[in-house]
């Protein structure tokens, strides 16, 4: 199983030299890859500009959204964004894509909630178009340069419904879980396993989990005050969140033995802390 970091990106007040050094970091450190948290109605860094600087900062490490709130943006760009990303990276790009589930991102996009199923739908068709080197009107030329692999972006999806798992079977190059424990998510990964089976699709899926942690004493406050902030939309139910985050070495290894031994083929570990001592700490433990 391939051990993964996030960038610090939804962290309040993270300086920009700081994710630049946190991505070179990683890098060093061995970490598999990079990824980062989607939010619009939050004072946090947009995933995929993140991403394109670590591009510009690293050689080999992967890059992933995980998750994009996809049908908030508009499917060419979102396209052209990403296979732009693609090519500067030198194909190290995937997409974690979910509709989401809070309101004010769409609210203050202008984007309609209650359609966001329908949206997410039309806009794979329309990304994949793109990717194709289809032209979306008669008198246009190709909307974006050709990704580096089969002409698409890797995707994986979030999301628990019947609908991610035919997303996954159909568009996907596998599935992400984020924030669920291992034991709450193996049964929807082995369901992910049986469709691609059942479905005809050759090879694995990629199965991906994302899962918060600090480490030291000194890291505490601060990573249960991000939490419940982050998460306080959900009332109370944020400190359960703050509280559940991983905060020890035998924590961290526990969770990436479980994930593992349900078949996840990539971990993360999202920091709740934007110190650089955390890339270090963390590699330390798992590495």
């Amino acid at each position: 199983m391939k051990i993964g970091i996030g960038l610090p990106n939804p962290v309040p007040d993270t300086p920009g030299d700081v994710m630049i050094n946190w991505a070179i970091r990683a890098e060093a450190a061995g970490f598999s890859g990079l990824v980062t948290i989607d939010r619009i109605a939050y004072p946090s860094y947009d995933s995929l500009t993140a991403l394109a600087a670590a591009a510009g900062a690293t050689e080999r490490i992967s890059l992933m959204t995980n998750i994009l709130l996809a049908p908030i943006y508009t499917p060419a760009l979102l396209a052209k964004q990403a296979a732009s990303i693609d090519q500067l990276s030198q194909g190290r790009l995937s997409l974690g894509l979910a509709a989401g589930g809070r309101s004010d991102d769409y609210e203050i996009t202008g984007r309609d909630f209650h359609r966001r199923g329908r949206e997410f739908d039309n806009g794979l068709e329309v990304m994949h178009k793109v990717w194709r080197g289809e032209a979306l009107a008669p008198s246009s030329s190709p909307a974006s340069p050709t990704p580096t692999r089969d002409q698409r972006i890797p995707i994986l999806f979030g999301g628990t419904s019947q609908k991610t798992v035919e997303r996954v079977i159909k568009w996907g190059a596998g599935w992400t879980a984020g924030g669920a424990r291992p034991a709450q998510a193996a049964p929807f990964a082995e369901g992910i396993r049986s469709a691609w089976t059942a479905a005809g699709r050759t090879g694995e899926p990629r199965l991906s989990a994302l899962t918060y942690f600090s480490l030291g004493g000194d890291a505490d406050e601060a990573s249960r005050k991000y939490l419940r902030d982050y998460y306080r939309f959900t009332g109370d139910f944020a400190t359960q969140i703050a509280e559940s985050a991983i905060r020890s070495v035998p924590q961290l290894r526990d969770a990436t033995k479980a994930f593992e031994d349900a078949g996840f083929t990539e971990l993360y570990f999202d920091p709740t802390v934007a110190s650089l001592t955390q890339v270090d700490r963390l590699a330390e433990a798992v590495l």
